[in-house]
């Protein structure tokens, strides 16, 4: 009989910890960021669920006008009788949606910009930089107002005088100058690591170290910059309606709403002060996340952890 020769189960190898699970780690122990995202996961998803109010939130109801708070209207009505809270819940809608596609915009202009700028450097920098140096020396908020007068006007397809799209690419394209420098100083860096050097060796075209080797390790300070990118567009688009040259009525955002209410805010002070906690809430909710992605993502952090710094 022919011995055997028995082999061990082979262990399972530990892994080690991902790089996101890392990041999530860090972020966890930001107890402000950890709230922020609750807050503004719970402000997404009760805005997505607008639809369930059993208020429509255009149709007035005179003899229901300057309601206050109650069981039946949480938030109170408006001059025309409508539920505040239904039109805080469907502007809510609008103002997310015009910071997240503004912020979209930007970063399509923005990481590209920078990439190339800071990629290759030289003439195609100097000019890509003096072009983000003068979209930087413009009044931002003046500008908005300018653009969103002029394309409310203009009859341009998807570019109405109501449109989501117009405000947010108003705001997107003043916006992406942040960016393109963060995005321009990142690969200065890293273009000249060694793992550059040998993705080149090995052939590899420019557009490849670009997009699968440089960008991947720029994206910690991408992801931080584009949640606060976000608060500031939410306040840029309710500063737009405010000043009425965003979001039109009877269309609700948390701007115009609050426009609506300044001549009634002293006699039924509910209807500006629930749709500036919203705006309120959300801004505090997104830089608290914005905080902690930055603390996580900070690779100072991660040699901390492994005691390489003091």
């Amino acid at each position: 009989m022919e011995d055997t020769i028995s082999i061990p189960a082979a262990q399972p190898a530990i892994q080690e910890s991902t790089f996101a699970l890392g990041v999530w780690k860090r972020f966890r122990r930001h107890p402000g960021a950890i709230v922020g995202m609750i807050i503004f996961g719970l402000l997404v998803s009760v805005t997505l669920a607008a639809s369930l109010s059993p208020f429509d939130p255009f149709a007035s109801d005179l003899s229901q006008r300057f309601q206050a708070p109650s069981v039946q209207h949480w938030f109170g009505t408006d001059s025309l009788g409508r539920d505040l809270l239904t039109r805080i819940l469907y502007g809510g809608r609008i103002s997310l949606t015009v910071g997240g596609v503004a912020v979209m915009i930007s970063l399509l202009i923005g990481v590209p910009v920078g990439a190339l700028a800071g990629y290759y450097g030289g003439a195609l920098d100097s000019l890509l930089m003096r072009l983000t140096d003068a979209f930087l020396s413009l009044p931002p908020f003046l500008v908005l107002i300018l653009l969103a007068a002029i394309l409310r006007e203009v009859d341009i397809p998807l570019l109405s005088r109501n449109s989501v799209i117009t405000i947010s690419f108003v705001i997107g394209i003043l916006s992406w100058m942040t960016f393109a420098r963060l995005v321009r100083a990142a690969f200065l860096t890293l273009r000249g690591l060694d793992f550059v050097t040998a993705a080149r060796a090995l052939g590899a075209t420019d557009r490849r170290i670009i997009a699968r080797h440089i960008l991947p390790n720029a994206i910690g300070p991408i992801i931080v910059e584009a949640t606060l990118q976000l608060g500031y567009a939410i306040i840029q688009e309710s500063g737009l309606s405010f000043l009425g040259f965003g979001i039109q009525p009877p269309t609700p955002s948390w701007g115009n709403l609050i426009s609506d209410a300044q001549d009634h805010f002293i006699k039924y002070p509910w209807l500006a002060i629930f749709p500036g906690l919203m705006i309120f809430l959300s801004i505090i909710s997104v830089n608290y996340i914005g905080d902690g992605l930055r603390d996580a993502f900070d690779p100072y952090k991660v040699l901390e952890k492994v005691g390489e710094i003091t």
